[in-house]
């Protein structure tokens, strides 16, 4: 009788091991989805609203650029929401002016890249919004 009893209990426990391992790998799981949960909300915290593209596009119309060239299509298309610029990329910081009559979160900055304005967080260089051929 001794030997049925051990083995029950080594059953047992080996379920509970089992049972114990599985836990730990679904909470790793939810963890994971929540720190992708939190990230994601991270990077959709500001957006340009239609009053504000409107005035951007609008002091852009006013004012034509000289020597701005499109950025090319290969690195244009790499320029999304969320993700950050890429370092060495040619911007520039959009004249005060304009910065002065938007109403822009602290943390945040207006940039100009080829054509394009971008509203990136200023720490990280997180693309928060894209205006597409504002520049002309």
């Amino acid at each position: 009788m001794r030997k049925a009893g051990l083995r029950s209990s080594l059953k047992a426990l080996a379920i509970a091991a089992i049972a114990l391992g599985l836990a730990n790998t679904e909470a790793e799981a939810q963890g994971k989805k929540d720190r992708g949960r939190t990230a994601a909300a991270a990077e959709v915290t500001f957006s340009v609203n239609v009053d504000m593209e409107r005035r951007i596009r609008a002091f852009y119309a006013e004012r034509p650029a000289m020597g701005v060239e499109a950025l090319p299509p290969g690195i244009r298309r790499n320029l999304a929401r969320g993700k950050p610029l890429p370092p060495g990329i040619a911007k520039k910081v959009a004249p005060p002016e304009l910065v002065s009559i938007l109403p822009l979160p602290q943390g945040y900055e207006l940039v100009e890249v080829g054509l394009d304005v971008f509203i990136v967080e200023a720490a990280t260089a997180v693309i928060h919004d894209i205006l597409t051929d504002v520049i002309r």
